[in-house]
């Protein structure tokens, strides 16, 4: 397996260990980067399930999961966050943004999300992460290659460039039905709404129900050309 060495890049690193882990099973991947990183290492989670946080304890027991509260979370998911705070073991911290809602309807005004969505990511979720994760070498996401097409090459560790650190995405090579089974086998916390038609899960204003056929993303800024957050493209 892939070892951290004085003479190693974080972005050779990242590169190299994401072809010796590409057929490396989601568990030995993470383990590979709590041995690598230590507590240089979280897990980032949206709290539509808690699948990659729960391998994660498994791999590091008492992991850090950074939770970005935008202040437009559905109840279902702050509940999500607050039911895994109690039950795993796992340490979660939770961002919030610069500004409240409030705060920043008053500068820019009522329903951002609806007139520049880009920017209300910005502020909302891309910069509280930036600064969220200063602490830390290597991060974890839920990245999947099924996720959309704009996902499919994701590699299982790889280097972000905007946030200049290790991006380990250890179920990129899972399906629906992985997901679905580890969840059974292991009673993994998810979030409420994957079972009232929502397949993907972000901020209420800017999310709506999957309709049959389409992508698990589709209901994310729907009838728009946006498909990201900014946080992953």
């Amino acid at each position: 397996m892939t070892a951290l060495t004085e003479t190693d890049n974080p972005q050779a690193l990242a590169e190299r260990a994401g072809i010796e882990l590409e057929d490396a099973s989601a568990l030995e991947i993470l383990t590979w980067a709590a041995d690598t990183f230590g507590a240089k290492f979280c897990v980032t989670s949206s709290m539509e399930d808690a699948v990659v946080a729960h391998l994660a304890s498994r791999a590091m027991p008492g992991v850090d999961v950074v939770f970005l509260d935008t202040g437009y979370h559905f109840p279902e998911t702050i509940g999500t966050r607050d039911a895994v705070d109690a039950v795993m073991d796992v340490n979660v911290i939770t961002l919030t943004p610069r500004q409240s809602v409030a705060e920043q309807d008053a500068e820019y005004g009522p329903r951002l999300h609806d007139r520049d969505p880009d920017l209300c990511c910005a502020l909302r979720k891309v910069a509280p992460l930036k600064k969220g994760l200063t602490g830390y070498e290597a991060y974890a996401t839920g990245l999947r290659r099924d996720d959309s097409p704009t996902r499919a090459n994701t590699p299982v560790v790889g280097w972000d460039a905007k946030q200049q650190k290790v991006k380990v995405s250890p179920i990129a090579r899972w399906t629906q039905d992985d997901v679905d089974a580890y969840v059974a086998e292991h009673g993994v916390l998810t979030n409420p709404l994957l079972m009232d038609g929502y397949a993907s899960v972000g901020c209420g204003p800017c999310t709506r129900r999957v309709l049959e056929g389409e992508d698990a993303r589709a209901g994310r800024w729907a009838g728009r050309s946006k498909t990201e957050c900014g946080l992953h493209g």
